[in-house]
């Protein structure tokens, strides 16, 4: 993972999750604080809000996205929904200041320079890019200069548009190793059989990042199969209530399913343990318990020699191993045996 995000990696190697609150807030500061609240008793790294102006990001004749409709009608057009879930300078530093007093890490996407900007002179310096922007040369190559690591997006694209992207952000400065990219399907909900989550480690594999997986699906469980993939950042949308007004709430986390959620990755990782098998501690004590040595299968007079018909393996695996089968047999017992004795040479 990189080091903006990881620093110094522990030997569990942290998932880091991040609470996307986006447009959540509803405009409303209240509920903002009260979001924030609840991601850090859920257990996240990282709360994330958006940063734009409506004017800035959508024409007066825009129209709302097909999810965007279903969840919160078609009676506006976007540029008039997006008004009314904006955040100006003063809310984001209020947010900000906030997020410091509950100890728990601010993000928000910038869909624009001047978002950008404005994030910036407020302290950000990891930078979240929405999928929309990966194709935005010019947006790409100021984040690269001004960030210190780079959370991409990569909903819509192929992997040509993200080796394109990361090679933009390079030039501004950025080495490799400051981006993670997540893999992530840009449809709310994500239908199951377009998640393609193996792409995940395609991207890790072909362009020598650190990924994870934004997570727009119906529930968690991909988020969790992300992790037990390698994902080092899941991000996923939550809200106090599904039923709220608003495009994202309806694809977005309960508190109950957040808190979850976080407490099944935080399992996961740490059974993940180390790639390298070997018997581990609570193993150990059971080996001999289990495993199984050579025994007498019948009565042996001493100098009688070992055969296939009067020796057999059974419990407990104290003595000679099975795997010395074919050593044993054909030498002469140096002493008498009963039936189930352990054997020795």
């Amino acid at each position: 993972m990189n080091q903006g995000l990881q620093g110094k990696q522990n030997m569990t190697n942290r998932v880091k999750i991040i609470a996307e609150i986006g447009v959540n807030h509803n405009g409303d500061m209240t509920l903002a604080k009260k979001l924030i609240d609840e991601a850090k008793k859920s257990g996240a790294d990282y709360v994330k809000f958006q940063t734009f102006k409506a004017d800035r990001l959508a024409t007066k004749k825009a129209k709302k996205t097909v999810y965007q409709i279903k969840n919160s009608g078609d009676g506006e057009s976007q540029k008039d929904m997006l008004a009314r879930l904006e955040l100006s300078h003063d809310m984001h530093k209020k947010i900000i200041s906030h997020c410091k007093k509950r100890k728990i890490k601010f993000l928000s996407s910038a869909f624009d320079i001047e978002g950008l900007d404005l994030l910036s002179k407020l302290g950000q310096t990891i930078f979240k890019i929405p999928s929309g922007e990966i194709t935005n040369a010019p947006y790409l190559k100021h984040v690269g200069v001004i960030a210190k690591s780079i959370i991409l997006s990569t909903g819509m694209s192929n992997l040509k548009e993200i080796k394109d992207a990361i090679k933009i952000l390079e030039s501004g400065g950025l080495s490799r190793k400051d981006i993670t990219v997540l893999h992530c399907t840009s449809e709310y909900p994500a239908p199951l059989n377009e998640v393609n989550l193996n792409a995940m480690n395609e991207i890790k594999n072909k362009l020598k990042v650190s990924v994870g997986y934004s997570d727009h699906t119906d529930g968690f469980e991909i988020s969790l199969a992300a992790v037990a993939l390698g994902a080092e950042v899941i991000e996923k949308h939550f809200t106090f209530d599904q039923a709220l007004p608003g495009p994202d709430h309806k694809a977005s986390l309960e508190p109950k399913e957040l808190r979850l959620m976080i407490k099944l990755i935080r399992n996961i990782e740490v059974s993940l343990g180390q790639p390298i098998k070997q018997a581990s501690k609570s193993e150990i004590k059971n080996m001999p318990l289990v495993r199984k040595s050579i025994v007498a299968k019948s009565k042996i007079e001493i100098g009688e020699r070992f055969t296939n018909n009067n020796l057999t393996t059974k419990r407990p695996g104290t003595g000679i191993s099975p795997m010395k089968w074919n050593f044993i047999i054909g030498k002469k017992a140096s002493r008498a045996f009963d039936e189930d004795e352990l054997i020795v040479l």
